[in-house]
């Protein structure tokens, strides 16, 4: 028999999860239902198996107090039938007559605690808590191994000091503690989950799980079950039941990125919980209560995308209660040193390289010279691609296009730039390649192959002094 720690020194409350007692005792279904109703979201009790069997097809439970003793079908052949039809929440034995074959035989069938009769509050409570505790660290390691598959090197926090950023900045910190919908729109590559990841840190649910999904990244056919999870056999190769993301969410944030990629469908059914909190697995009639933030993001432009009929308008005014616009790197270029300063002293570690030193004269130029349409993301691949070959190189970013060829009045390329960046040097030292390949911070033969790369013939270049 498993007896309970000392009891705790302060009433615990799971505002977050439901219970469902099951014992044949009205006295007992009655205190049990007293203690709980003001300290979890829903409890129900009943007085048999069947009875709960009924009960669980239409709602969802996290935690089950079963009676081993019931009239009809005992509470250990229940719970075996629970496990073998996958139920994954917990169940907590009780029963006033018990020995030690007993209690095995109730861990065996998949008991997460067990305790015997009479039992006093403390003991249940602490019972009901080391539950609730082990369900909230599988799903905190649920979120973080996602996290870390789809996010491993990504730097937090939005680096900057000019105007635009600290006004992004003043507006995030604002709008973190409350409660409304957020959504964000800008560019690729302006950093919209990392302003998610910081509204989530700064707001009350900062303990909670933040769960990004990124809607173009899911096929269609899937995508609701990926969000609202499904029962078994709910469609084809659905061999067991598998909880949503929503669920997974439950008490933190969900960061539901590309926003306009979601059917027209299921935007319906996305307004739906975001305007009743609950959700329904696909193949399932029970609905499951979640309290979930939800912050949205576009690089599209959801009005455009509601005038052309491919965005719900209710969804995008329940979406849009504050709205975010996260700048292009082209309206804040004077943050790149900034930017390259942090991006490079924080990957070089991870890399285990020295970081990358950048000549003033190029910093003027990337910060003058180019348009960076892949915005902070492209200038952050820019450092680690340098880092990864010892010098800083520019010409791996987007090339030039008719419409931004050198010697157009467009903006230049990277490539252009690191090219006027080294006949500038060149011409310095008159055109001493040696010197010129120090102050470049690069090696006599990889400028060599620069110039040959650019069709610069040794007559364009003056020899060596």
């Amino acid at each position: 028999m498993i007896q309970a720690p000392e009891p705790v020194a302060t009433t615990p409350s799971w505002p977050q999860y439901s219970v469902l007692v099951v014992d044949d005792e009205a006295g007992m279904r009655s205190f049990l239902t007293r203690a709980l109703a003001a300290r979890c979201a829903n409890v129900e009790a009943v007085e048999s198996a069947e009875a709960a069997a009924r009960v669980l097809a239409r709602q969802r439970f996290d935690l089950i107090i079963l009676d081993i003793t019931l009239p009809g079908k005992s509470g250990v052949a229940w719970l075996e039938e629970l496990r073998e039809r996958s139920f994954t929440g917990d169940v907590i034995l009780i029963t006033a007559f018990a020995d030690l074959e007993t209690a095995i035989h109730a861990l065996r069938a998949g008991a997460s605690d067990f305790l015997l009769k009479p039992f006093r509050l403390p003991q249940i409570l602490n019972a009901i808590d080391r539950c609730f505790e082990r369900s909230r660290l599988v799903r905190e390691n649920f979120v973080l191994r996602r996290e870390i598959n789809g996010r491993a090197g990504a730097v937090e926090g939005l680096v900057g000091d000019s105007q635009v950023i600290r006004n992004t900045c003043a507006l995030i910190r604002r709008i973190a503690p409350m409660p409304s919908t957020v959504l964000i729109q800008g560019e690729s590559g302006t950093g919209k989950e990392i302003a998610a990841r910081a509204l989530h840190r700064m707001s009350p649910r900062a303990d909670g799980p933040f769960v990004p999904i990124n809607s173009a990244a899911m096929s269609s056919e899937l995508i609701e079950s990926e969000l609202f999870g499904h029962v078994k056999g709910a469609y084809t190769g659905a061999n067991a039941p598998r909880d949503g993301l929503f669920y997974y969410a439950n008490g933190g944030t969900l960061f539901l990125d590309e926003v306009t990629e979601l059917p027209l469908p299921l935007q319906a059914k996305l307004l739906r919980v975001i305007e009743e909190r609950k959700i329904r697995p696909v193949g399932s009639e029970q609905e499951i209560t979640v309290d979930v933030r939800i912050v949205a993001a576009s690089n599209r432009n959801l009005a455009e995308e509601v005038l052309a009929g491919r965005f719900r308008r209710d969804l995008y005014y329940r979406l849009q209660v504050v709205e975010i616009h996260m700048p292009p790197l082209r309206e804040h270029t004077s943050d790149i040193p900034a930017l390259i300063r942090h991006f490079s002293d924080t990957m070089a570690q991870q890399l285990g390289v020295p970081p990358v030193a950048v000549d003033e004269q190029v910093l003027r130029c990337l910060m003058a010279d180019y348009d960076w349409p892949g915005n902070v993301r492209e200038l952050k691949n820019l450092v680690e691609r340098s880092l990864i070959l010892g010098e800083f190189r520019a010409d791996c970013l987007a090339p030039a296009t008719a419409d931004n060829a050198p010697g157009d009045a467009g903006p230049l390329t990277l490539e252009d730039v690191e090219r006027r960046h080294i006949l500038t040097v060149l011409e310095s030292v008159a055109g001493n390649k040696t010197e010129a390949a120090r102050r470049l911070g690069i090696s006599r033969k990889t400028l060599d192959r620069r110039c040959m790369e650019w069709g610069l013939r040794d007559q364009e270049v003056p020899a060596d002094a």
